[in-house]
């Protein structure tokens, strides 16, 4: 399953821009986003675009979370529902003191990643294969020359929107990501006390890595970030399971805004 492990950026055409000045402004190719895109026929005439259209653009840089260029007329409310997401995260994870402004070409962290499609490859398949729907991959595609709901082109960047909840996203591992004893935990979370559990389960429902916690950067109300490892307490009994993400209710300690990140062994 080709997850794309370099950065990707959702850029809208405007009007006088070319695949060539596109390419040159993120340190990206004409070929690489022709690929990404599906740029040629039958889809449309080589490297042919047109204004509105949105690209998947493949860079060099990391991390793998997509990033989205701010195109004039945007507003973080409908781009957080492109994304399946909440203007409070949007705004926490991007450092954005006032949610309705933004501006021209301003780069925003989006819980998404790109994913290349291989041949037998279903809208479906993807979608059980990361844990979400056809509808929310369907929503973080839409205006993009070369996506269709039944056909889809080996080769093509589908944007995979990320499991998330309301106060906790998940940047590391990914969803579908094949982890090992001690793989790394990454993201963001608005959580009490900035106290942030994670553990590891397989397909059996057996713990594989037993409940732990780290601290976020900040604590609530604002969105901080925290990092950890995953030390494998038992070996799987299944090749795949869930990264568990949550924090723990101070009332009765109950779950909450658990985030469920698929994977394997």
């Amino acid at each position: 399953m080709p997850i794309i492990q370099q950065k990707s950026y959702m850029y809208t055409i405007k009007r006088g821009d070319t695949l060539y000045s596109i390419a040159r402004r993120f340190d990206s190719t004409v070929e690489a986003i022709e690929q990404a895109n599906h740029l040629y026929p039958p889809v449309t005439d080589r490297g042919l675009i047109f204004p509105e259209d949105v690209l998947v653009i493949p860079a060099a840089d990391q991390p793998s979370i997509m990033s989205y260029v701010v195109y004039p007329g945007d507003g973080l409310r409908g781009i957080a529902a492109s994304f399946q997401t909440s203007v409070d995260l949007l705004a926490g994870i991007n450092n954005i003191a006032n949610p309705n402004l933004i501006y021209i070409d301003q780069l925003l962290l989006v819980p998404a990643f790109a994913n290349e499609i291989e041949t037998g490859d279903t809208l479906y398949k993807i979608a059980t294969r990361f844990g979400v729907t056809v509808a929310e991959i369907e929503a973080a595609n839409s205006d993009r020359p070369g996506f269709q709901r039944d056909v889809i082109w080996p080769g093509y960047y589908l944007a995979i929107p990320i499991p998330i909840s309301d106060n906790i996203f998940v940047t590391t591992p990914l969803p579908g990501t094949q982890i090992q004893n001690g793989q790394q935990l990454e993201g963001f979370a608005r959580v009490f006390e900035a106290s942030v559990q994670h553990q590891v389960r397989d397909s059996n429902n057996v713990v594989v890595s037993r409940e732990r916690f780290t601290t976020a950067s900040e604590g609530a109300p604002a969105y901080g970030f925290f990092s950890s490892t995953l030390p494998f307490d038992r070996q799987p009994t299944s090749s795949t399971g869930e990264v568990w993400v949550f924090s723990r209710s101070a009332k009765d300690n109950s779950i909450q805004d658990l985030v469920r990140t698929p994977v394997t062994f």
